[in-house]
């Protein structure tokens, strides 16, 4: 696939169109409009053609988009029929979490190991997806190609064990660790998570609302 440079705002809005046109196929719909899609997003329709027209064209004026074609070729752009690999690293209440409730085949990924230092652990399984010892992780990367590490350690061990990460074969990593990991001496590309930055955006729209009512009444009275 022909790739052009693409703002990190797009990229950030498609996961949210793929989930919807999961949604629509559920339902049985077969083709949306921008404006529809747009309105059940809360977005403009404008916005969605921009956003659409930055990997191609594929809707017909008059007609719309056909659900289960816009489905594909989003997913194919963001890489869902590719086949990636996985590992995690980290068996501790995030990981486990993330191993018992996250599909990662749903969204084009395979988990094939997963490392701890527990000695509880290693050797067992969880769903399926053998438990290895961290001094195994490098000999594992060696021999078997994997494009992401999650990363659910003990923040106390992030750094140490993205080091480690790096330079074998790691395309990227998706970090739980609540440590902002930025730009390692690689060109892996990091994905920090941070749990509290959406309770803290929603703190702040709730905020929002109860100063404006306060200031409303202040005004009528």
């Amino acid at each position: 696939m022909k790739r052009v440079k693409v703002s990190n705002n797009v990229i950030r809005r498609l996961p949210r169109y793929l989930r919807r046109l999961d949604e629509l196929t559920e339902e049985g719909v077969s083709r949306i409009s921008s404006f529809e899609l747009a309105s059940q997003l809360g977005l403009t329709a404008s916005q969605i053609r921009q956003d659409f027209s930055c990997f191609g064209e594929f809707g017909q004026q008059g007609y719309g988009y056909n659900v289960p074609a816009l489905r594909a070729h989003l997913a194919s752009v963001l890489g869902v029929d590719r086949g990636f690999t996985a590992v995690l690293i980290g068996v501790g209440n995030i990981g486990r979490a993330l191993m018992d409730n996250f599909c990662f085949s749903d969204w084009g990924f395979r988990l094939t190991a997963a490392f701890d230092i527990d000695p509880r652990l290693i050797g067992t399984e969880f769903k399926g997806v053998p438990i290895l010892g961290m001094e195994n992780l490098e000999d594992y990367l060696a021999e078997n190609k994997t494009d992401i590490a999650v990363l659910t350690v003990p923040k106390e061990a992030a750094v140490t064990v993205t080091e480690r990460l790096t330079g074998h074969g790691i395309d990227a990593i998706w970090n739980f660790t609540n440590v902002e990991l930025t730009g390692p001496t690689s060109d892996v590309i990091v994905e920090n998570v941070h749990f509290s930055d959406s309770l803290l955006s929603l703190s702040y729209y709730v905020a929002e609302r109860r100063d404006e009512a306060t200031a409303k009444a202040e005004r009528e009275k």
